[in-house]
């Protein structure tokens, strides 16, 4: 009966800390892997002494995302071209609590801000967190990550400069990012490169995330002529059989591909002022596994 009620408990708290996980590490296998860690704590604890299981379980859950982001940040060094967070579907990322802004929360899981994130301190990223997306106070971060409200401050301060200086520039209507991203399909597979130059913006750039593991660029490629360029040279190669669906990814609109009834691509665009500034691109297979029932 114990079990069946920490169970129950625990479930019900397992969106918000999948989402937190998330957030801290970009990877969905490395999320979960946290909240499951994270479940044999709390099934094994003591929990009598626990008087608010959901702070209870946030604190271990991100404690554990920065020992877990700590090992994982070394081996991202030796990655094999650009690094992208892994795509997630809105619906896995986790509710809103009540007191964080749905805007900033939603953000706070783009593709782009965890990209922005990925130049934070284990700590930073983790006061940032807790802060920005869930609307933590300082002194509740504080007990989480056993530091002083005054360090937490500081830390919350860096934190929120480093992501200033790096902070994307996007649309969040989604008809128009929808739009734009049936546009941006019908071009490159029509391999129309003056359409696709209509939709990009002088300065766009296109991210491919493979791991060495697929066909992607192994830098980013800047300048609208060169991106559009590439995009129609990778669509006269596609594979015969190839479906294109669009879904909503990291908060936003983005683009499916399957080949063989298996996920193959994301591909998610980053818009401002009506124009395609960013093309990420995601091939890395085991950065699909978790989309292959979308």
């Amino acid at each position: 009966m114990l079990t069946d009620l920490a169970t129950e408990v625990f479930e019900e708290h397992r969106p918000v800390l999948h989402a937190v996980a998330y957030r801290m590490l970009g990877r969905v296998a490395d999320a979960e892997d946290v909240v499951q860690e994270a479940w044999l704590r709390w099934s094994a604890a003591d929990r009598s002494e626990v008087r608010e299981p959901r702070a209870y379980l946030v604190r271990v859950t991100t404690r554990l995302a920065i020992d877990r982001l700590r090992q994982v940040q070394s081996r991202r060094e030796s990655y094999v071209g650009p690094w992208l967070p892994e795509p997630l579907a809105t619906e896995a990322a986790g509710s809103a609590p009540d007191t964080a802004e749905r805007a900033v929360f939603t953000e706070t899981v783009t593709l782009a801000m965890l990209v922005v994130m990925e130049a934070l301190s284990p700590l930073e990223r983790a006061v940032f967190v807790l802060r920005e997306a869930f609307g933590y106070p300082y002194g509740e971060i504080a007990t989480v990550l056993d530091r002083g409200e005054a360090a937490v401050r500081q830390l919350a301060a860096r934190a929120r400069r480093h992501v200033e200086e790096g902070r994307p520039r996007f649309e969040v209507n989604p008809e128009r990012q929808r739009e734009l991203t049936e546009r941006f399909l019908a071009a490159a597979a029509g391999e129309d490169l003056k359409g696709l130059l209509r939709l990009l913006a002088a300065d766009a750039r296109l991210v491919g995330d493979s791991g060495g593991k697929a066909k992607a660029p192994l830098r980013i490629i800047r300048s609208a002529d060169k991106v559009a360029r590439f995009l129609v040279g990778v669509a006269g190669k596609q594979a015969p059989g190839m479906e294109f669906s669009i879904l909503e990814l990291n908060g936003g609109v983005a683009l499916l591909a399957h080949y063989g009834g298996l996920p193959d691509t994301v591909i998610q665009l980053d818009v401002v002022d009506g124009r395609i500034t960013t093309v990420y691109i995601v091939r890395n297979p085991d950065k699909l596994v978790s989309l292959t029932a979308s």
